[in-house]
Order: C-alpha cells, then sequence, then structure tokens
C-alpha cells in the first residue's frame, strides 16, 4: 500500500516561456488536473519537491497537495515530470487529482530482488520489463513491486503470468510478457585456422588458368 507524503505549491500567472523565470527563484513551474478539477497551474519549491522525491515515485505515490489559498489540500499523484535532457534538472511537474473512491490506472516500477542462480553460473541476466501497468484504488497504490530471480536458472524466464498482484491491485500486462530472464553465456568464436601454401585452394578463375597454361606447354 503507498504511503502519503505532504508537500506545498502556489498558484502562478506566469504561464509558457515566462514560466521559466521561475527556476532563477528556485521555483519549478507545475501543473494540477483531473476529472473533478479546474486545471491549476502551480509553482513548487525546487528543495521541497527534490526531497520529495528520495521517497516517492511517479505514478504510485499518494501525495497531500496542500495549495495557498484552498482549505483542503488535494489527493494527487505525480503524474510526470519533465526533465532537462544534458543537466537533469526538473522542468516541469504534472500532478493528478484522484477520486479516492474509484480506481484509477497508471504505472509502478519493478524491484528486481535476489541474485539469479544462472548469474552466478555464469548466464546474463536481462531485464525486459522495468514497470508495470496496474488498476487500484488510489488507497491501495503500491509504491512498487518485488519480483525475486533467485531461483531463476539459465534459460529460465519469468512472466506477468507468475506474479502474485497485491491485494486490491489488478496487473493489465499481457500475461505472457517477459519480466525478466537468463541467458546462456557468448560463446565466443574461433577464428579460422590459415591454410598453408601447400594447402592453399585457389581463387575461382586461378584452376582455368593454370590448366590452360598446362595446355600451352603440351
Amino acid at each position: 500500500m503507498t504511503h502519503t507524503i505532504g508537500l506545498s505549491a502556489k498558484l502562478r500567472d506566469t504561464i509558457g516561456k515566462a514560466s521559466h523565470r521561475l527556476a532563477g527563484e528556485g521555483l519549478i513551474p507545475a501543473v494540477v488536473y483531473g476529472p473533478k478539477i479546474e486545471t491549476m497551474s502551480l509553482s513548487v519549491d525546487q528543495r521541497d519537491f527534490d526531497h520529495l522525491m528520495h521517497e516517492a515515485s511517479v505514478g504510485s505515490t499518494l501525495v497531500d497537495l496542500a495549495i495557498e489559498g484552498r482549505e483542503k489540500p488535494l489527493d494527487v499523484i505525480i503524474k510526470e515530470v519533465k526533465r532537462d535532457e544534458v543537466k537533469g534538472h526538473v522542468q516541469h511537474i504534472d500532478f493528478w487529482a484522484v477520486d479516492m473512491g474509484n480506481v484509477l490506472q497508471t504505472t509502478v516500477a519493478i524491484d528486481f530482488v535476489g541474485s539469479a542462480q544462472g548469474e552466478r553460473e555464469g548466464g546474463v541476466i536481462m531485464h525486459s520489463l522495468r514497470e508495470l501497468k496496474i488498476e487500484a484504488r488510489p488507497k491501495d497504490l503500491p509504491e512498487h513491486i518485488e519480483v525475486d530471480v533467485s531461483e531463476l536458472n539459465i534459460g529460465d524466464s519469468l512472466t506477468v503470468a507468475n506474479l502474485t498482484a497485491p491485494s486490491g491491485v489488478t496487473l493489465l500486462d499481457d500475461p505472457e510478457t517477459v519480466m525478466v530472464s537468463v541467458m546462456a553465456p557468448s560463446v565466443e568464436e574461433e577464428e579460422p585456422v590459415e591454410v598453408g601454401e601447400e594447402g592453399e585452394v585457389p581463387e575461382v578463375g586461378e584452376e582455368e588458368e593454370a590448366e590452360a597454361g598446362a595446355e600451352g606447354e603440351e
């Protein structure tokens, strides 16, 4: 079950390109929207959000979003975090206001635990899936879903069908989707043995030329 974290935000008037100026004030532009509220443009303290992300996960952590001027906090999840591709700092945040009484669809990270037996024997572990699509009520959202790989031998794999969903959670991915597998170690190809002069095979055309020369000498 997910836990709830608090975060404060302020309404902002600056939108579009002008919102980039907020970075100089230590603020991040954000937006909150949902089926039962009007979309609001916000600003969030950068340090507060960085601290929150040490505990929170995108899509699966409930956040009590206290917006200045509003009597009650909003129940939200972090829907998307846009980062600068080069520097990595947060450029924009999308919050989704959830209805605590209804189910929602989101994604949660897979936490692979254990050391695969096949990997210890020289195999190569391949992670084919890093997150799962789920459906659950907000109060039942897991922070992540653990997948134990310790029993996997070389040639083994785990699919979504091998998982037991947490209470209140429905897995939406195709059950046959492979999450993780252990591949056999790659075998290095041996270099071809070079043929010596005595066993040298003539290229196409050389044999005919040799025969023609022999006939000429006769």
